[in-house]
């Protein structure tokens, strides 16, 4: 298996071979296969075979990057690429470092997911696969849980210190898995001209807009902004203004000369001091019973008279400091003095930009929750004005941004299994995404992949031994925690080597990991096994559901759910209790029938509490211990006897 980060290396490491990379063999022509063969020639450290599997899986990674519009940094400049170019082109030559540095950015998530209810080996499984992924640079994945964790595997996390993986209950297509991430946001109190900065930096039309604590409050785009100056120009408007001081210095770029509550937002008649002063003096007095702003020039006469009828504001234009006299007066009687660098007339046009966001913003507007569904929300985007919404997160800070084409873009995650591999046993949701990878040593009963993935099965007594037979042959350290999670996996999967799915493999991997680890695998097996057989405190449904496994045979659904235990005179006097749940489970399930199996540690033998059809419970003839529970002879792994036994009956059942 190859390591990215080695790859990443090799590839970038030698800019002496003609510039970068083949510069001078390479052509728009050039097939993935040529490039692969020239890169096996260049550094031989990989086959031709592992850089043209490289190269379909980069394919996908430059194609996603390139179709968001995206120009590509190189060392030596910059190109534009078009989404028609091919990739013959030889992405090494023309990405160029940043990619090669960053490419992880444009990788899906993946996420890793046990059975949905999981066991201590599918929980361990995921969490020892993430860190094996994340040492080889693999960095997007992630260990996850579609359940709750059961007594035995609570116990192991909590003994080792290890923090569990993440609870996702489903997969059911969710905002965060489509949505644009990483809003570019606008304070409430931001000045729209700082809006529309931002947007012109980023290149784009919409701002959601928060307030100081990083809380959503509304929406504002390009449109909002234009209906505003709009509207300050319409000579009907007289010219009024909301805004501040501190609002017109930031805007104007220009500077305080005398300062009075600054922060203080109202609504101000703007006044431009364009006209004679007879005019002008006329204009002023008719308006002096509301906050103005003066616009003016170096004219000292209108200055002084603006002082002496105490306006609000005075802006004067060109950077032309005036007169300590006229700044005195005005700290004297608390007129704010703002001097423009720009003239008059860039002054009186950009100061309609110094409106805060929150004036103009659309604040109606309800953002769309991350864990929203996707079923429920698509209305409400359409029906935007928009044709797009915020995302928030639980604290209602934004996350993202939700458009009508993010609802046809696909999902950014992928899913890895462990510990299984039919779809009836794996998260709820799942058929939504896709399937890069599994990792089990169960049946093999998948459903059809649309592309070719990694797929690892194997005869062995747990997923944990193959897990740790990956760390072994790409020759990675196993650390002391991840050693005592694989340990426990394969100890409990194979009842502490005894279950008759244990093979000499996971005899020889369990010794390995108990040198690792100083733990004594007999005293350690029974330790974890008694942590996982406690019942006195838990209901019929928590034990049931715990470790259920759903199977399809010949048409057929039926779960068999397994607890181990130390002595089952606790589940007999509890039988009525267990049967009436199984019965539950049958009906909800629309199943033939429902089992629990309980394996005796004492002496490897199990019961089955059984509830199923009238007709199938006639079928059985397993030993009889009473109505509705049989006896297992030697009978411990559900997987390996009790289901092959099952699946057998189950075919004999529909001929019969």
């Amino acid at each position: 298996m190859l390591n990215i980060k080695t790859i990443k290396n090799s590839l970038i490491s030698d800019e002496s071979k003609d510039g970068f990379c083949f510069r001078s063999s390479c052509s728009q022509n050039l097939s993935q296969k040529k490039l692969a063969a020239e890169m096996a020639d260049w550094n031989s450290s990989f086959t031709e075979a592992d850089y043209l599997g490289m190269l379909s899986v980069m394919e996908k990674i430059v194609v996603k990057y390139l179709s968001k519009g995206y120009n590509v940094e190189l060392p030596f400049g910059s190109l534009p690429f078009s989404f028609s170019t091919p990739f013959g082109i030889h992405f090494f030559l023309f990405l160029g470092y940043n990619l090669c540095e960053t490419w992880g950015d444009f990788m899906k998530k993946i996420l890793i997911f046990g059975h949905k209810n999981p066991d201590t080996d599918s929980i361990v499984s995921s969490t020892a696969l993430e860190f094996l992924k994340k040492k080889m640079g693999f960095e997007h994945y992630s260990a996850c849980r579609a359940g709750h964790l059961n007594p035995q595997t609570d116990y192991i996390y909590k003994k080792f210190g290890i923090s569990t993986p993440l609870f996702i209950p489903d997969l059911l297509p969710k905002v965060e898995y489509f949505m644009h991430k990483g809003a570019i946001t606008t304070g409430e109190n931001e000045s729209i001209w700082n809006a529309v900065s931002k947007m012109r930096d980023k290149k784009v039309n919409v701002l959601p807009v928060v307030d100081k604590s990083g809380l959503y409050k509304g929406l504002i785009s390009s449109d909002l902004i234009f209906k505003s100056i709009f509207d300050n120009f319409d000579p009907m408007h007289h010219l009024s203004l909301f805004t501040s001081a501190k609002l017109l210095k930031e805007t104007l770029k220009a500077s305080f000369l005398s300062k009075h509550n600054p922060d203080s937002q109202r609504e101000f008649k703007i006044i431009l001091a364009s006209t004679s002063f007879s005019s002008f003096s006329n204009t002023l007095k008719s308006h002096l019973s509301q906050p103005i702003i003066v616009v003016t020039g170096d004219r000292e006469d209108i200055q002084l008279f603006c002082l002496e009828n105490k306006v609000d504001i005075l802006i004067i234009t060109g950077s032309r400091t005036p007169g300590p006299k006229v700044i005195e007066l005005a700290k004297k009687i608390g007129t704010t003095i703002i001097l423009s660098p720009l003239n008059t007339s860039s002054t009186s046009m950009l100061i309609m930009y110094s409106v805060p966001v929150f004036k103009v913003a659309n604040t109606s507007l309800k953002a769309l929750h991350a864990k929203d569904l996707l079923t429920n929300v698509k209305k409400e985007i359409l029906s935007s004005p928009l044709r797009l919404l915020p995302v928030v997160d639980d604290e209602s800070k934004v996350i993202g941004i939700m458009s009508e084409i993010d609802l046809h873009n696909e999902p950014d995650l992928e899913i890895a299994l462990v510990d299984h591999n039919e779809l009836s046993q794996a998260v709820d949701g799942i058929e939504n995404y896709t399937i890069t990878e599994i990792i089990d040593h169960h049946r093999i009963g998948p459903a059809p992949t649309k592309s070719p993935i990694t797929f690892i099965n194997m005869p062995l007594g747990s997923t944990s031994t193959i897990i740790s037979k990956l760390f072994i042959e790409n020759k990675i350290e196993i650390p002391v925690k991840i050693a005592s999670l694989l340990l426990s996996g394969i100890l409990s999967d194979t009842l502490i080597l005894k279950s008759a799915t244990t093979t000499q493999t996971d005899v020889e991997i369990a010794k390995i990991l108990g040198k690792i680890t100083g733990l004594e695998i007999q005293s350690f097996g029974e330790e974890i096994i008694k942590a996982g057989s406690r019942i006195k405190d838990r209901t019929a449904l928590q034990i049931i559901a715990q470790d259920l496994k759903e199977y399809t045979e010949a048409g057929e659904t039926f779960t068999v759910s397994q607890i181990e235990v130390d002595g089952t005179q606790e589940i007999l006097r509890r039988k009525e209790e267990f049967i009436a749940q199984l019965e539950e489970q049958k009906k909800e399930r629309k199943a033939l029938f429902s089992a629990l199996l309980v394996t005796d540690i004492s002496n490897l033998n199990s019961l089955m509490l059984v509830a199923g059809e009238k007709k199938f419970m006639d079928f059985l003839h397993f030993p009889k211990v009473e109505e509705q529970i049989f006896f297992l002879k030697d009978v411990v792994s559900r997987k390996k006897q009790l289901i092959p036994i099952i699946g057998e009956l189950i075919g004999e059942f529909e001929n019969y």
